[in-house]
């Protein structure tokens, strides 16, 4: 059984790139990367470095035991820790595929297989903006209205054929940590001098609805594979 890879959050960040990189270079197709941090960090995009009272805030954030980390893609804060399960998906554009569709093909490459593996699990999960959610998105997979998983996507063209490529990313909250992950949110809005908030109640934690939910993680990447299988993807 594969085992979930363990990175320093930054290490882990360099994976990531890594990955698309191999795709974008052309040594694979199609590759899937899940990892576990090793420690806590507040992720969030380079921009959010420009941000008046940033420094103060950094040093907020480190105070509490979540040092803040910077990422290429956008979105806002994400709390980083072991408790958060990293998937990582990254391929080429299907040939036959249209440009029209390929972002909103890619979350739903990347959420399809989260919401199976729940089924399996007996929990009906969702897609959609929870409102009071860090980083909110249309994509988010949701169990009873709230929040458990976010996800954000990265694309760049591949050398030689100049097909799109993408990383597409999704955070699962594995463990019940949200009261910690909120209150640093929270912190480091407040040290910018932004208004806004989070709450706890928006989110929700996979191991609040299962039990053992590390030792699941076989059947998630069985649940991509069949996905991917679908349009002639497969996994590396």
């Amino acid at each position: 059984m594969h085992q979930v890879s363990r990175f320093a959050v930054g290490e882990g960040l360099d994976a990531e790139r890594q990955l698309l990189e191999r795709i974008q270079q052309g040594e694979q197709e199609c590759a899937l990367l899940l990892w576990r941090p090793q420690e806590a960090a507040l992720v969030m995009p380079q921009r959010m470095s420009r941000l008046a009272g940033f420094a103060e805030a950094e040093a907020e954030c480190q105070a509490l035991g979540w040092p803040v980390a910077l990422r290429d893609s956008g979105g806002e804060p994400v709390p980083q820790s072991p408790a958060v399960l990293n998937v990582a998906l990254a391929y080429a554009l299907p040939p036959r595929e249209s440009e029209m569709t390929r972002i909103e093909n890619a979350y739903l490459r990347l959420c399809h297989p989260m919401l199976d593996w729940l089924a399996g699990m007996g929990l009906e999960g969702g897609l959609g903006e929870v409102d009071g959610a860090f980083c909110d998105g249309r994509y988010n997979v949701t169990l009873a209205s709230r929040k458990l998983v976010g996800t954000a996507q990265r694309w760049r063209r591949r050398h030689g054929d100049s097909r799109h490529v993408v990383l597409a990313h999704a955070a699962v909250l594995m463990e019940n940590q949200r009261e910690p992950m909120v209150d640093v949110v929270n912190a480091f809005y407040r040290g910018c001098g932004l208004d806004d908030r989070v709450r706890a109640s928006s989110h929700i934690a996979l191991d609040e609805c299962a039990g053992q939910v590390w030792s699941r993680l076989e059947p998630l990447r069985e649940c991509y594979r069949r996905t991917l299988a679908e349009v002639g993807l497969e996994l590396t």
